[in-house]
């Protein structure tokens, strides 16, 4: 069932401790009319109207008590002299050590999120994003920037718009936007640049054309709205292969192993050269089974909904490898790293079970399994590919243990790997189930000859051994004899 779903990670939630945030325990619940005391500093609250919702300000939003309110919400708070103006007051008005009554009413918030933890870069939502999603390291980002900062877009969800404060200590941000502005070229991201201000430490920065002057550790403010971004998914247990989501698909379903899938596609080299286009300029989609294309579209098909257009990048060692493939339009090199453009028109998953089928449909079943598994063994025997071969047999050997053919044509592919012993055991078996077939006949008559032909070259091997090594035994006594003597002894 996991399949079928997308769950949010704690990545997407934005959360970088994984964890909702919860009501604070220090919190008290309250009744119209109700005071209770805040923490462990004196701080009260009495309860005058209540708010709506369950939404609090965060901590970081606003001070200690206004954070125990929801929209909406009217409260009296009695402050002790210690969360106030102390031993000094405030003269002329407000005496030293003065408890003070404060009536407040909350008519909404903005939340603020220190996105370093170090107060460098500080986020004050303008805007609700949509959804949950945030986005990731790999994926590419379209939006407004003012300037670009890696660190506060991987915090914000769709169409969300926000006002940084970005003070001194965040020196490194200058180097940020520089090494997003050369991505930006390279992978021509969709990038606007609005610029105000820009974090640059204790350099600061010059005026440049129409952008004005930075001084050194200025504390700044940054407008940025995310407007959308580009999923890119990193396939494998390397990693190695990356697909860019251009367009989304339908529902939660994926094809699986052994899924007849109907697609569009465009091959490249990374220069650009299309070496191969299915599916386009009214072309029937392209049609194939999953595990009959090259592995790296193999496992990126599997990735996919319905719909989905997907840009996929594949390294040689899931890709044609270090050999030369010579394709529709041009020849792939060796050891290339190719590009493909797909969308996946529709599937069919493959069904591994037939729990829902009669006994008759299931007979029928594996009667056509079986055939379809000859057949290919057969075609595998053809192409010299006898490690496929055998494994097509064994599965129909799974389904039917008595079939002539597949014992036949295992024992073939056996012979073709030397493994006479083995040959042997499916042709006695095949014979025993069928004593006349003429062609189970013969091939045991070429596994006789073979093995006689292997018996006569491994007795002239060992015979040949056997006679060096007595060679060797008769020289060995008078090279001891000459030591012997050339010692003087």
């Amino acid at each position: 069932m996991d399949e079928d779903f997308d769950m949010p990670t704690e990545d997407m939630m934005g959360d970088p401790n994984g964890m909702m945030d919860l009501p604070d325990d220090d919190v008290p619940v309250l009744k119209v009319g109700e005071e209770k005391e805040i923490g462990k500093q004196g701080l009260k609250k009495k309860l005058v109207k209540e708010g709506d919702g369950w939404d609090t300000p965060e901590v970081g939003d606003e001070v200690e008590g206004i954070k125990t309110m929801k929209k909406g919400e009217n409260a009296i708070f009695t402050i002790p002299p210690e969360l106030a103006y102390g031993e000094s007051g405030s003269p002329p008005t407000i005496p030293p050590n003065a408890i003070l009554q404060f009536d407040v009413e909350l008519l909404s918030w903005s939340s603020i999120k220190d996105i370093c933890k170090d107060g460098g870069i500080i986020k004050k939502i303008l805007k609700e994003g949509e959804k949950w999603e945030n986005p990731k390291d790999p994926d590419e980002v379209f939006g407004f920037f003012c300037p670009a900062l890696a660190k506060a877009v991987k915090t914000m969800k769709k169409a969300e718009k926000v006002l940084l404060t970005v003070r001194p200590q965040c020196k490194h941000d200058a180097s940020v936007v520089d090494l997003l502005l050369a991505r930006d070229i390279i992978l021509m991201n969709y990038f606007y640049m609005l610029w105000r201000t820009d974090a640059f430490g204790e350099k600061g920065r010059s005026a440049s054309g129409d952008e004005c002057a930075v001084p050194p550790n200025a504390s700044l403010q940054v407008e940025l709205e995310l407007l959308s971004w580009k999923a890119v998914t990193e396939i494998g247990d390397d990693k190695k292969i990356l697909k860019k989501i251009l367009k989304e698909g339908e529902g939660y379903e994926r094809p699986n192993d052994g899924a007849v899938v109907r697609v569009k596609l465009i091959g490249k080299l990374q220069d650009g050269t299309v070496f191969v286009k299915k599916g386009h300029d009214d072309q029937e989609p392209f049609e194939f089974k999953t595990d009959e294309v090259i592995d790296g579209l193999d496992r990126t098909v599997t990735t996919m909904k319905k719909g989905e257009i997907a840009l996929v990048t594949i390294p040689p060692e899931y890709a044609f490898s270090s050999t030369e493939s010579k394709q529709d339009l041009a020849v792939v090199p060796p050891n290339a790293t190719v590009v493909y453009e797909i969308e996946l028109v529709s599937f069919v998953k493959f069904i591994d079970y037939d729990n829902n089928f009669s006994e008759e449909e299931k007979k029928q079943s594996k009667a056509l399994k079986a055939a379809c598994s000859l057949n290919n063994a057969a075609c595998k025997l053809k192409l010299k590919d006898y490690k496929e071969a055998i494994k097509l047999c064994t599965k129909v050997l799974e389904i039917e243990s008595s079939n002539v053919k597949a014992l036949y044509r295992r024992a073939q592919a056996y012979m073709q790997l030397a493994d006479l012993d083995l040959a042997e055991v499916d042709i006695k078996k095949a014979l025993e189930i069928d004593p006349n077939n003429r062609d189970v006949k013969l091939e045991y008559k070429i596994l006789k000859e073979k093995v006689r032909e292997y018996n006569k070259k491994d007795a002239k091997f060992y015979g040949n051994m056997f006679t060096k090594m007595s060679k060797l035994e008769s020289v060995e006594p008078i090279v001891r004899l000459h030591s012997f003597l050339l010692l003087g002894c």
